[in-house]
């Protein structure tokens, strides 16, 4: 059984959930600090290129299974057009302004 958006405890990744499952991408990129980073299986990717491929033209979208670490890290059934779904887990760098500095996902 997946968690509510809404009831995500981290309220900067609860926005990440939400903008990825709305493909919301101008709310996705504001949630992002200058400068952010990402990686997928522990390689480092290009976050406009990865995330539009995998995320926004793709209609990739998130139900989180569990989180941890005051929610910052998820545990999610991703599904996108290109790969199916897949069990994936994310964790999420957030700075003092509330806006995300890395994000790393992976297959879990």
């Amino acid at each position: 059984m997946s968690i509510q958006v809404n009831r995500l405890g981290d309220p900067v990744v609860r926005a990440f959930v939400a903008a990825v499952n709305s493909h919301d991408k101008a709310a996705f990129e504001a949630l992002l600090a200058p400068g952010a980073t990402m990686s997928d299986d522990g390689s480092e990717r290009q976050i406009a290129d990865w995330t539009d491929r995998e995320i926004f033209s793709s209609n990739g979208h998130m139900d989180v299974e569990s989180e941890s670490d005051a929610g910052r890290a998820l545990l999610v059934s991703y599904r996108n057009d290109t790969w199916g779904e897949m069990r994936t887990k994310w964790r999420f760098s957030v700075d003092d302004a509330g806006r995300i500095t890395h994000f790393e996902t992976g297959q879990a």
